[in-house]
């Protein structure tokens, strides 16, 4: 029988996504997208290790704070800015 790979594209883990995107939408991130969990989930939570079972791909999943997606949020905020000319930010900072 061959294992299941428990990484964001199955189908149980988008639940738990769902549950856990919910869950952080009623209490602390009303605006949060599920792209953005999705994307945390992928590249932060499981950049070197994605999980065996699917209880334990739930559990990483489930005990997911509000603190750490805004932590990725601003880190990538950071990174993506760095990529920009300063052309990019003349809406921001003002100027002809």
């Amino acid at each position: 029988m061959e294992s299941a790979a428990f990484d964001v594209n199955n189908t149980f883990v988008q639940l738990t996504m769902v549950l856990k995107l919910q869950q952080l939408q009623r209490s602390e991130l009303p605006s949060l997208r599920y792209d953005i969990l999705e994307d945390y989930v992928a590249q932060e939570l499981w950049k070197n290790d994605t999980p065996y079972s699917l209880h334990q791909a739930a559990d990483d999943i489930l005990s997911v704070t509000a603190s750490q997606i805004v932590r990725y949020l601003s880190r990538q905020a950071v990174i993506d800015g760095a990529k920009m000319n300063l052309e990019d930010f003349k809406d921001v900072i003002g100027g002809d």
